[in-house]
This record gives structure tokens, sequence and C-alpha cells, in this order.
């Protein structure tokens, strides 16, 4: 995808001026053709204009024409290099499907998605139009949570944990079932930024922000606790990048609070950890839609189809971040385990499935186990939750 993506920000950059192109841009030029008009207006209006002046503005019009006529000429090109990319990229067609968001109750839903997503990564300009054009409702009280989500997010950015660490206080009855460390996580952050901010090195406000903020989290993070107030041995920060605690001298320790405050604040709201349409996007042009058309015409070309409603008829793989529960294969069936057939777990701590444990039982209810020599009876067998 590096051609098409290198291709879309040239064009991007073309368009928005950000690049020196062979002519201004469309607004440069427009902007002077019309502080040419009001000069002319001006002085006919003061009565000095002369023989020239129309044809020097009919010489501007005409040249800020041919500027404009260049430079759209130059995005065209840009587009046109874009679309030879991506049909370079994809060789094949898009397939086609019947339509998925036909009735109004599956467009008002996806209307709204798409206003949440918007919403949710702040652009609130592009959120409100949608809003407006495509008469979704979306409260106003939604449209201030998600405000104050990204001014917190900015201001974490800038470094200034307190307006997250205020929310987090106000919300700890929601925080607190959960075993979110994020309060606690703000507070590290500030801690060791007050420690290495000194020159020369000078722990005495940072213990003392420790004392009064900290000291609370001790007894549900005793470790980390331990290990905030040990570093102090290998200050300054030159030290402390080398030694075992190298980890609370790196940027992440501050920047990982960016994600770990937007995931609780969405929680609060009952919203996904991930934005719904990024994850689909991520994951379809990951390569899961291409997997499922390649399946999709070979299960045509043999004339058969997938009965399973809730299954795929293809294993597709998933990153880390996009795996939301634990999946188990029986190692005797080779099949993934379903509510209906769930992993069962033998005396000898072997699992299995319960169609394998069912098959592998005898008359009288034993079972032998496939992987060592334990024998157990079939009701003794307990099903595993992972």
């Amino acid at each position: 995808m590096d051609g098409p993506i290198n291709e879309l920000a040239k064009l991007r950059a073309l368009t928005e001026g950000s690049v020196k192109g062979k002519n201004p841009s469309v607004d440069t030029s427009l902007d002077s053709l019309l502080q040419s008009l009001y000069e002319v207006r001006s002085r006919i209006e003061a009565g000095t204009v002369t023989g020239d002046t129309f044809a020097l503005l009919a010489q501007t019009v005409e040249t800020r024409k041919k500027e404009i006529d260049d430079k759209q000429r130059e995005v065209y090109n840009a587009i046109a290099r874009f679309g030879k990319a991506l049909d370079k990229r994809f060789t094949q067609s898009l397939p086609t499907y019947d339509p998925l968001f036909a009735s109004d109750a599956a467009g008002e839903a996806l209307d709204r998605t798409i206003a949440l997503h918007f919403l949710r990564t702040g652009q609130f300009s592009t959120a409100e139009t949608f809003i407006e054009e495509s008469g979704v409702d979306i409260s106003s009280g939604l449209r201030g949570q998600f405000l104050e989500l990204h001014r917190i997010i900015t201001a974490l950015r800038r470094q200034e944990i307190g307006p997250a660490l205020e929310w987090s206080r106000k919300n700890r009855t929601f925080l607190r079932p959960r075993s979110s460390p994020l309060e606690f996580y703000l507070h590290r952050s500030q801690y060791m930024r007050l420690l290495l901010s000194s020159n020369p090195s000078n722990p005495t406000p940072a213990i003392s922000y420790a004392n009064a903020a900290l000291r609370g989290f001790y007894p549900e993070h005793a470790t980390e606790f331990r290990r905030l107030m040990t570093c102090l041995v290998y200050l300054p920060k030159e030290k402390l990048e080398r030694s075992p605690y190298a980890d609370l001298a790196s940027p992440s320790l501050h920047a990982d609070l960016e994600p770990l405050f937007a995931k609780e604040y969405c929680a609060s709201l009952g919203m996904s950890r991930q934005v719904p349409l990024r994850v689909i996007g991520d994951i379809g042009g990951g390569g899961a839609l291409a997997r499922i058309e390649k399946a999709r015409t070979v299960m045509k070309e043999r004339k058969s189809e997938w009965s399973q409603s809730d299954e795929l008829p293809i294993e597709i793989p998933l990153p880390p971040e996009n795996r939301y529960h634990s999946i188990f294969a029986c190692p005797v069936s080779k099949e993934q385990s379903t509510e209906q057939n769930p992993p069962m777990m033998l005396t000898c701590g072997h699992v299995i499935t319960k169609g394998s444990l069912l098959k592998l039982s005898k008359v009288n209810g034993s079972v032998k186990c496939p992987y060592c020599p334990t024998e157990s009876m079939q009701g003794t067998a307990l099903r595993v939750y992972f």
C-alpha cells in the first residue's frame, strides 16, 4: 500500500498548498485577483482611472485564470497518478454485493456510527456538518462529552495532567471496580516528571509529591510504588536510563496515558476501547475482505454453500489488539470450541472439547486421556472458561 499512500499524500499536499508546485495555489490566485478588483474599484470611486487601468485589469484576469487552469491540471494529474497506483495495487475488480443498508433503520444506524466516529476522533466541524446533512440525532450532552474527552487528551499531550486527574477523581466509583490504574499512572507520570526535571538532581519536590499524592495507592500498587522509590538511587537521568528502572525514564510512560484515558473515558460512556470504524478498516483492509472474497469465489465455483451462520468458512488472522476473546482449538478434533461444544478439563489437567470427550468415553463413562495414561470419569470433567 506504500505506492497509493505516497501518491495520496502528494495529492493532499498539492491541494492544501503545503508544497510548492509550478503554479500558486487556487486560493492564492483568487485572493490576488480579488485584490486587483478591489483596487480598481477604489480608483473608480476616487476618479483616478486612466486609460491603461482596464487594459491592465484584463491582463491580470487572464493571468490569474491561466494560473488556476494550470493548477487544476496539476491536481488532475495527481489524481490520475493516484488512480493508477490503486489499479496497480488492486489488480482485481472490487466484488459487488447486495445493498447492506437498504432499510431505514439500517441507514440510520450507519449514519449514527459515522457521526460518532467523527466526534470520537475529534473531527468536530466535519461531525456537525454530517449531523446537519444526514439528520441523525446525536444529543448535545453526548457531543459535549466528546468535546471534554478531546480537551483532556490535548492537555495530556501538553503534559498537563490536571484535567485528567480531576476527571479520574470524579469517576473513582466507576474506575475502582474495574481495577483501573489510570489515576495512579497519572500521579506516577507527574512524580517522574518532577524527579527528572531538576538539574542538578533534587528529589525533594518529587518525594513531597509522592507523599501527598501516591501514598494512598500503596496497597494496590505496592511493587510499582517500591520501584518509584528505589529509582532515586540511580539519578541523574543519564544513569537511570542505563539502570533496571530505565522504563521509568522512557517517554512512553507519559505518552501511554493518552490511549489509557481514552479507553476509560469511552468505557464510562458504554463504548468500546477501540474506534469501531477504524477496527473495520484495519481488519477488512488488512486482508480479511480479500480472503473472504476468495473463499466465496472458490465455493461458488464448486457450487457449495457455507451453512454455518455464526462462523466464517476460513480462518482470518487478527493482530493481538483485535482479539477480543480467547480461542481454544481441540487438540483431538482440531475444531474450535463453541458454546455448544465447550472446552472440558479432565482430572489430569488436559483440555479437550466436549464433543471429543463424548467420543472418547467408554460404555461405563470412563475416559482415557489422549495425552497421558490417566483415566477419569466423564462426569468429573469440568468446563473451562477462557
